[in-house]
């Protein structure tokens, strides 16, 4: 893709966002509502295929062209780009270790966003530590039948189709190699239980789900071969945890814009507090965290895209960010003073999202431990 292309996808992001979401997003956030239009625009937008290849019917966009336009939403409103990520993490996951025949069934349904969904992974008792789930498939001539539970699972509410991993051998060892993944689509015994409430991202669905004998059909296991499910998922987080690194940066510049802008209009003492050397100490930390955090995205991305092993950078460009984010939007609301604590404006949302970043998609403890492990690995003497 050219840098002329790139510059039209991410100018009709822009004016899009600026047009049909920054004069919403206020108060469908406020009221934890679905933003079912904003949804269908994304349609149009072609952001539910934004990653998917061309050939399929998606928009085939690099990691490195993805990665700003999350940057952009998530500047505006960071629960939009988590429609759209957890959808193409499931998709990146058939792309990837499908078949043909799932490719060519599945994908250009994705890309249109006939098909939309998430990523079925955490569970009530496991969640960083993925070999710990329960959730289990007992073959049953050509079905699977699946019982177990899911929760944390964006876009299970309003979605209709998830990659749903499981155990299929519960007595594997190591665990990881009794996994498996299905492309798993909403009919009986697939039941959303609850939508869960949060903190934060909210607008978006987060839900729990109870699976009661759900059958699936053999042709929907990813790949074709038990066994994978768990480097499936693993594969699909590379690109999610590049994701959540650009939501850190569009919540770490968002924070920085808000506080540069109120810093010349409030004054005290006779003076803009941007003048004060207090704001002043506390601006240039934030400038320099959030062009930081932009940098290691950028260097994940690209590794990302010529086709390296890339969780060393996207685990250390994901902890950065996410702690920009955190960071930021801690400095933006003391820099607001008690308008930054107050529900009318939106630096308390900023607030509140931030910290989903820091647990969402491994948490940043994991994430120094994968840097740590590849360092040594990488370096050996």
């Amino acid at each position: 893709m050219s840098n002329e292309d790139e510059r039209l996808i991410l100018d009709s992001i822009s004016r899009w966002l600026e047009r049909d979401v920054v004069p919403y997003a206020h108060d469908l956030e406020q009221n934890d509502e679905y933003p079912h239009a904003m949804v269908e625009q994304m349609k149009d937008l072609g952001l539910f295929g934004a990653t998917i290849d061309q050939e399929y019917g998606g928009l085939g966009l690099t990691a490195s062209t993805y990665s700003k336009i999350v940057m952009l939403v998530s500047e505006v409103w960071m629960s939009l780009s988590g429609v759209f990520n957890s959808h193409l993490i499931m998709a990146r996951c058939v792309q990837s270790y499908g078949t043909e025949a799932q490719k060519q069934k599945y994908l250009p349904r994705f890309a249109s966003g006939e098909l939309r969904g998430g990523i079925g992974l955490t569970e009530p008792d496991a969640g960083t530590d993925l070999q710990g789930i329960r959730c289990a498939a007992k073959k049953d001539g050509e079905h699977y039948v699946i019982n177990g539970s899911k929760t944390w699972i964006t876009n299970a509410k309003e979605g209709n189709v998830i990659g749903l991993l499981v155990k299929t051998d519960p007595n594997a060892a190591p665990p990881r190699k009794g996994m498996s993944m299905f492309i798993a689509e909403k009919g009986d015994g697939f039941n959303v239980t609850r939508k869960l409430k949060k903190l934060g991202y909210r607008g978006i669905d987060t839900a729990e789900i109870v699976f009661d004998n759900y059958r699936v059909h053999q042709d929907c296991l990813i790949g074709g071969v038990e066994g994978q499910g768990f480097y499936n998922a693993v594969g699909g987080l590379e690109l999610g945890r590049i994701n959540v690194a650009a939501r850190g940066v569009g919540v770490a510049s968002a924070a920085l814009k808000q506080a540069t802008a109120y810093s010349q209009l409030r004054k005290t003492f006779g003076k803009p507090i941007c003048e004060h050397q207090a704001i002043q100490l506390k601006l240039g930390e934030m400038a320099t965290r959030t062009e930081a955090a932009r940098l290691l995205l950028e260097q994940a991305a690209q590794a990302f895209d010529r086709g390296e092993r890339c969780d060393m950078e996207a685990g250390m460009a994901k902890y950065f960010a996410s702690e920009a984010a955190a960071k930021n939007a801690d400095e933006n609301m003391r820099i607001h003073g008690a308008y930054g604590y107050s529900c009318e404006f939106d630096a308390e949302r900023l607030y509140r999202d931030a910290p989903l970043m820091v647990i969402g998609e491994g948490t940043n403890e994991m994430q120094r431990i994968i840097i740590a492990r590849q360092l040594i690995a990488r370096n050996p003497i």
